[in-house]
């Protein structure tokens, strides 16, 4: 796989996941993930599993996870060291992590902060959402700009239904599903998302967006052996750039 490095030293890498990848091992997934190439990288330390780095070996030193259709920063330590100091990170939230998404209308307020408990759906344990009882959720948010969805029309009477906006996100928390489900439940879905936008809405965004339009952007933490901080920032993807900058 083709997939750039963002940071790398002997103690961890930063990559920058391409659109369309799986990062874990699945019995579903028939192709290669980021767990595999990453094992193939690890190979060279010798990995063997113990009760002391069993857990950084099964995952391949993979320390977080983003979604398949998702692109940007992902976290992977190269030893087991490293691999429980940035997990301690990301619990304490030391980790500070920063997304860009492309969301239907135009969001007000232009500056804000979703609080909803995210939890699995009762009535489909494969869907997140605001549920009763869900884990305490919270993410805040920069409008950038607002813009015309490539498939407007040019009337001014459905110019605010046809509007985008480019959302910067900040989740203090890291649910599941956490910014595609805190951006519906304000009633502006994440473009492209094919579940939680609606199925009519994600159908006829896939007509212009190849994916749900998320990219996990910049990214700091302190790094484990130094304690220096490291801030990460992943290019925003063409396929986004094209929308944003109205390309044809």
């Amino acid at each position: 796989m083709n997939i750039p490095i963002l940071f790398e030293d002997d103690t961890l890498t930063v990559i920058n996941k391409p659109p369309g990848i799986v990062v874990n091992r699945a019995e579903s997934v028939k192709v290669e993930t980021v767990q595999e190439w990453m094992e193939k990288k690890l190979s060279a330390v010798n990995c063997q599993p113990s009760d002391q780095n069993s857990d950084f070996c099964d995952r391949a030193g993979i320390v977080h996870r983003i979604d398949k259709e998702t692109s940007g920063c992902l976290l992977i330590a190269k030893t087991p060291e490293a691999f429980i100091e940035l997990q301690r990170q990301f619990k304490e939230r030391i980790v500070k992590k920063t997304y860009l998404a492309i969301a239907h209308g135009a969001v007000t307020p232009e500056r804000g902060e979703i609080r909803a408990p995210v939890g699995r759906l009762p009535w489909n344990r494969e869907h997140f959402g605001i549920v009763p009882g869900g884990k305490e959720a919270v993410t805040r948010y920069t409008v950038r700009s607002s813009f015309p969805a490539p498939h407007h029309s040019g009337n001014p009477k459905d110019l605010r239904s046809a509007l985008l906006s480019l959302v910067e996100l900040y989740p203090e928390t890291g649910r599941t599903h956490q910014i595609r489900v805190h951006l519906k439940y304000i009633n502006h879905a994440i473009v492209g998302d094919y579940l939680y936008a609606g199925r009519k809405t994600a159908r006829d965004d896939r007509r212009w967006a190849p994916r749900v339009m998320l990219h996990a952007w910049k990214m700091s933490f302190s790094h484990p052996n130094s304690g220096e901080t490291l801030a990460i920032e992943a290019p925003i993807p063409d396929d986004m750039n094209t929308i944003i900058h109205g390309a044809p």
